[in-house]
């Protein structure tokens, strides 16, 4: 009898896998899959434009920002030169609720020379992303670098302000990303995936590498059985991320 349940088990496992491999996606569904739907990350702010800071305590700060203290490109220090009295104000990210900053010029001119030099992007990713002039986002989290420090407040860059509802996706200023190649100093073909992102669903905040992608998928999708039919873990890559944070983000809110 044990023998008899467990093989059938076994049935049961092997055919939901085989509907798992089943399912497959046109090249129109694959390309959109592949579109980068999050807003580009910043590393440097400009210091010729007014930035905004909220407090924890609910005052707001407007200054120039004239320098960041970071670690492992997270900021834990902002210091910023206020825009009516002249005055010189340093705040630590564990006073700061969330910030405004605008991203530097030399930046954007270095993103958009590192957009056109892959062709992938084009496909891919929007250009006015890289020249952005809206504020660029900052949200206070607590959370260990890496998944391996301590965890401590730092000022996180949200790059899904229009679908975080339920998952948030924060910038990683060091994460590395896939290699292609290029022939005779033409753009690079392929490569250029961000390998890794702080991502925050319910309590949890963690770092995120495309090669724990596949064990952390229930986790981020795996409360949303239509979602999982459709977009099962076998059939997706880490190339889709931004996508299936969309796709789950629709599908659980409507």
């Amino acid at each position: 009898m044990k023998f008899k349940t467990l093989l059938l088990a076994l049935c049961f496992v092997s055919t939901a896998s085989f509907a798992q491999d089943k399912v497959k996606y046109s090249k129109e569904e694959i390309k959109k899959m592949e579109t980068y739907l999050f807003n580009e990350g910043f590393n440097l702010p400009s210091p010729k434009k007014t930035s905004t800071i909220v407090l924890k305590d609910g005052s707001s700060h407007k200054g120039f920002c004239g320098k960041i203290e970071a670690k492992k490109g997270q900021i834990y220090e902002v210091s910023i030169k206020d825009s009516i009295s002249k005055k010189n104000e340093t705040f630590n990210a564990d006073q700061i609720s969330e910030m405004y900053l605008y991203p530097s010029n030399a930046e954007k001119i270095a993103k958009v020379a590192k957009y056109m030099g892959n062709i992938r992007n084009f496909g891919t990713k929007k250009l006015t992303k890289n020249t952005t002039g809206e504020r660029i986002h900052f949200v206070n989290q607590t959370v260990s670098l890496k998944n391996k420090k301590d965890e401590k407040e730092f000022l996180m860059q949200l790059i899904n302000p229009d679908f975080s509802e339920i998952i948030s996706v924060y910038h990683d200023p060091r994460a590395k990303e896939t290699g292609g190649f290029s022939i005779g100093g033409s753009p690079q073909l392929g490569g250029g995936v961000i390998k890794s992102y702080y991502v925050k669903k319910g309590d949890k905040i963690m770092w995120l590498h495309k090669d724990d992608f596949e064990d952390n998928y229930d986790f981020l999708f795996g409360d949303n059985p239509e979602f999982m039919k459709k977009y099962p873990k076998k059939t997706t890559e880490w190339d889709y991320f931004s996508f299936l944070v969309n796709a789950y983000t629709e599908m659980s809110n409507g």
